[in-house]
């Protein structure tokens, strides 16, 4: 079998949900690219990732903190996700290590002022979307569609939402401050979604945390802010 066009090794720093397969990103680890994001993507229309497609030689699958190289194609224009690559689906995707906390702070982004943009809230959310037409802008000036910051308020809130719209579901959110401002944005990270969503209704103080986020495809006029993964401290006896 020949090779692939190339590939990325990075660590993943996000498997959230997305339609009926995931979304995985992380940051870059290539002497040349340390500290890039990317996002592989597949080639179907909203690019969503199946089981098979990031699937290792052994059957399983990547988890955050790992460190992966991934077979790619190109890289894919998008109106705003600027670190997009199309996976070569013809490879397995190979995972060559993995990180801890201490390793995960290192990462961190020194992102200032809003997240994107502000001032656009969704029934449920808080300041959790951009307007379509100025994604493109607000990524540009942000530095990308991408990326981990560190809070020390999290609070995971567990509600029904939808039922104004006949479309009642519990969802799980995420509401944090981020250098001076407020934010509740859905949480789609299915192994912290999963765990609070097993619990009752209500708000679950976190406090210190990392949070990886990502503005996601445009929706209804708007590109929703999600909270890809959540990374807990490790807990000391």
């Amino acid at each position: 079998m020949s090779n692939p066009k190339y590939t990325c090794e990075f660590i993943c720093l996000a498997n959230s949900r997305k339609t009926s397969g995931r979304c995985v990103a992380g940051k870059l680890i290539g002497p040349a690219e340390k500290g890039r994001w990317v996002r592989p993507v597949s080639a179907r229309s909203t690019a969503e990732l199946s089981e098979t497609d990031r699937q290792f030689r052994g059957g399983d699958s990547p988890k955050v903190g790992d460190v992966l190289r991934v077979p790619m194609k190109s890289a894919v224009v998008h109106p705003y996700q600027i670190e997009n690559h199309l996976i070569d689906d013809g490879f397995y995707w190979s995972k060559v290590g993995e990180i801890g906390w201490t390793n995960l702070v290192s990462l961190v982004d020194p992102a200032l002022g809003p997240l994107w943009e502000n001032g656009s809230s969704s029934y449920s959310g808080y300041n959790d979307r951009v307007d379509e037409d100025r994604a493109a802008k607000a990524v540009l000036t942000f530095g990308g569609s991408l990326c981990l910051i560190r809070v020390n308020d999290l609070t995971v809130r567990v509600a029904v939402e939808g039922a104004e719209f006949n479309n009642a579901k519990r969802r799980v959110r995420g509401e944090f401050s981020y250098s001076g401002h407020r934010y509740r944005v859905a949480i789609t990270d299915p192994v912290a979604g999963n765990a609070y969503l097993a619990q009752g209704d209500g708000n679950y103080a976190v406090g210190d945390s990392l949070l990886c986020l990502s503005l996601g495809d445009a929706y209804g006029g708007f590109a929703y802010k999600l909270i890809a993964a959540v990374f807990f401290p490790p807990i000391v006896p």
